[in-house]
């Protein structure tokens, strides 16, 4: 079957499920989300259960129907068969099939029949498929699905109706694809989730061209037994690119997120591309506050580090806890003040960031997105950040990414790559902001990098030489005569002496400007209101 085919058959069974929840009245309901991704889940491991089977015992490869096989064995047979499977494979019972359900569906009280068999999965497999939460609690892989229809009459019908949109689909065909597939499956399973509000912090996915930017970038050679970390994982979209870069079966994985609407997409993410053996490092939590992974008595160095983390959030609940003696080294430049208004404009991403650096160890790689305003922000903790940066020598490069990178925010970002222990005497600095065709998605503009934009950026960064316009190294002597500014326009030089105005330099200067005033910790004046109004009226003429 070509893979093409097979992709529009599974985002057909994922528009089916929608169209089901919608039948029942959960369209758009807050719960949709859980019920799809849970319903998805159990029918992938469903056939992975059989897959490896398959793979294990030649009856199952030999036989029409692994599954009519399966029934004539004994409970005994079958548990000693399941010890020889791949540990990431859920281990089911004859009862916790599909088939088994799909044959009980006329029975009384169907619904419970349901969700009976995915709480006792949940039960017999929470050793390899539950999160744990920063108190050591754990969160099991499925729910009563049936309880969020309420309406009790409808349980059963809502029930069969969700396994009769399983049963004519497998998936067992398309397991060896991996990262390709399931990461384009992925992001069409989660795109109407794909929105903040489901939890504390921002942006459960990074568009696809910037996190395979931020892998290639970060894994240029074969490395073996690392660690990638991601303090505000989201969906994992970022971590799973690094790990795909690494290779699944060389790298473990760590994360931390407050959100549970994010722990679940990650989870999902995680046994989509084969990383189960990361569980027990994935935790749901306040990184910030209470941050989880430590090794030898202080938090655990990590070899690499992705993360996009939420740029404004009201953390001054916190304020207390972050203030303390304890955390003065890991917030080293220090802690944003509470503004007297507009509280959830605080820039938490400057915590992220210094919790980032303390975690990296002696030859550790970080790529981080931030506001393009950090790169020229001139008050506050943001220059204390860039100057702890240049004068370790810790920074290795910066990329301008293009205007409405995100859907979701109009504020222009940056990737910032951080190195540990390199030999590099200069900073790589790029302009990536022309780059891109921008779409009308909505509400929103979208602008989207194609694959040749995509590999010129990473192939730019890795040769590290002059583009003219575009990219230039510059040494870390000279960006302290700049007072640490990373912003390109001020290092690339003047390609015409007759061009009285560089206009690329001054749209750039303008809208990082913009992102400056907008990002402030303290209360705008009117003064600078005004001044904010004015520049976005010069940003916006044609």
């Amino acid at each position: 079957m070509m893979v093409g085919q097979f992709e529009k058959q599974t985002k057909d069974l994922i528009d089916n499920l929608k169209a089901t929840c919608a039948t029942y009245g959960l369209g758009n309901d807050g719960n949709e989300f859980k019920i799809i991704t849970q319903v998805f889940l159990y029918k992938f491991l469903n056939d992975k259960f059989g897959y490896e089977l398959k793979n294990t015992d030649s009856r199952f490869k030999k036989a029409i129907n692994w599954e009519t096989e399966l029934s004539s064995l004994s409970n005994a047979e079958l548990s000693r068969i399941s010890k020889l499977l791949n540990p990431s494979t859920a281990k089911l019972k004859k009862d916790q099939l599909l088939s088994s359900l799909y044959n009980k569906q006329n029975e009384p009280n169907f619904a419970q029949i349901f969700d009976a068999v995915l709480l006792d999965i949940s039960s017999s497999n929470s050793a390899i498929f539950s999160v744990s939460t920063s108190s050591n609690s754990k969160i099991t892989l499925f729910e009563e699905l049936s309880l969020y229809v309420t309406d009790p009459s409808k349980r059963d019908d809502f029930c069969k109706a969700l396994v009769n949109q399983l049963v004519n689909f497998s998936f067992e065909k398309i397991f060896q694809e991996k990262f390709d597939f399931f990461s384009v499956i992925f992001e069409y399973l989660i795109k109407d989730y794909n929105k903040d509000g489901g939890g504390k912090y921002a942006e459960y996915y990074t568009p696809h061209s910037v996190s395979k930017i931020m892998a290639q970038i970060l894994v240029n050679e074969q490395v073996k037994n690392v660690s990638v970390y991601d303090p505000s994982a989201g969906s994992g979209t970022l971590l799973m690119n690094v790990a795909h870069e690494i290779g699944e079966n060389n790298c473990s994985i760590y994360s931390q997120d407050i959100s549970q609407k994010s722990s679940t997409m990650l989870r999902l993410n995680l046994i989509l591309n084969d990383l189960v053996h990361s569980f027990p490092n994935i935790i749901q939590g306040d990184t910030l506050i209470e941050p989880f992974h430590r090794e030898k008595g202080d938090l655990k160095k990590f070899d690499f580090i992705v993360s996009n983390p939420p740029f404004k959030l009201d953390f001054s609940e916190a304020l207390g806890k972050l203030s303390a003696p304890e955390n003065r080294e890991r917030f080293f430049a220090g802690i944003p003040s509470i503004p007297p208004k507009d509280k959830d404009k605080m820039p938490i991403y400057l915590l992220f960031l210094q919790h980032i650096i303390y975690s990296m160890g002696p030859k550790s790689k970080a790529a981080i997105v931030v506001p393009t305003g950090f790169l020229t922000e001139k008050n506050g903790i943001a220059p204390k950040i860039r100057e702890y940066l240049i004068t370790k020598k810790i920074l290795a490069g910066v990329i301008s990414m293009p205007p409405n990178i995100f859907a979701t925010t109009g504020t222009n970002v940056s990737v910032l790559l951080l190195h540990k222990g390199s030999n590099e005497d200069a900073v790589f600095l790029m302009d990536a902001s022309n780059l891109g065709t921008t779409v009308k998605e909505g509400k929103n503009k979208k602008t989207y990098l194609s694959d040749t934009e995509t590999d010129l950026i990473i192939n730019a960064y890795r040769g590290r030489s002059y583009v003219e316009k575009f990219a230039i190294a510059v040494k870390f002597e000279d960006i302290v005569k700049k007072k640490f500014s990373l912003n390109s326009g001020q290092y690339l030089p003047i390609v015409s002496s007759n061009q009285l105005h560089n206009f690329d330099d001054f749209n750039q200067q303008l809208a990082d400007l913009i992102d400056v005033l907008e990002t402030e910790v303290v209360a705008l004046g009117k003064t600078n209101v005004t001044v904010l109004k004015t520049l976005k009226k010069i940003r916006d003429i044609k």
